[in-house]
């Protein structure tokens, strides 16, 4: 086996164990549970998000170790096969095809990552900015100048919210209400 062979095959093993462990161990190191000292810890859960993108939500960053691991295999595989194909067996036409393949297959797995991350979350996330003029029930009654809770629906899902009259009048539980506007994560609402 020559040299260039195996640098084509360590980086299409590293890449492929990579990407075995990384799908088995991934429940293993979530941090999904929420349990401190056999209590539930209230408002630990969440999900953190890295990445960017030109829209509105956070988004599947182009540089990332799932695309690195696609790009390392997918250089490995495509630089064994070149190297023992007579006309592509040089290093210097292998390399740089392999080259390409790989960016071309991590392309190819962000666009496929990106475009599975957009439907998923923009389908089920209402947009703030959408749900002023909406009306809403009040859930748990705002008092005098105090603070209740409405729920709403936006997109056929149903979503509720902490709220603060507009003018500081209570509302009972059960009251329309409509959304004049949204200061932090407080909605204020005014009679409908």
């Amino acid at each position: 086996m020559d040299k260039v062979f195996l640098v084509y095959l360590i980086c299409f093993g590293v890449g492929l164990l990579f990407t075995i462990v990384s799908a088995f161990m991934a429940d293993v190191f979530g941090g999904h549970d929420a349990d401190v000292g056999g209590h539930e810890a209230i408002g630990a859960e969440g999900h953190a998000e890295a990445g960017f993108g030109t829209h509105d939500m956070p988004g599947f960053s182009p540089i990332s170790p799932t695309t690195i691991a696609s790009f390392v295999t997918a250089f490995g595989g495509i630089g064994m096969v070149l190297s023992k194909i007579e006309a592509t067996s040089s290093v210097l036409i292998s390399g740089p095809v392999s080259a390409l393949g790989g960016v071309a297959i991590a392309t190819l797995v962000f666009w496929l990552f990106r475009a599975v991350f957009r439907r998923t979350q923009s389908s089920s996330e209402s947009k703030v900015a959408q749900v002023i003029g909406l009306t809403a029930t009040v859930i748990t009654p705002i008092a005098a100048n105090g603070v209740g809770e409405i729920a709403y629906i936006h997109g056929g899902s149903r979503y509720t919210a902490p709220a603060r009259s507009e003018g500081g009048a209570a509302f009972a539980n059960g009251q329309t209400v409509k959304i004049l506007r949204i200061v932090g994560t407080q909605f204020y609402v005014a009679a409908s």
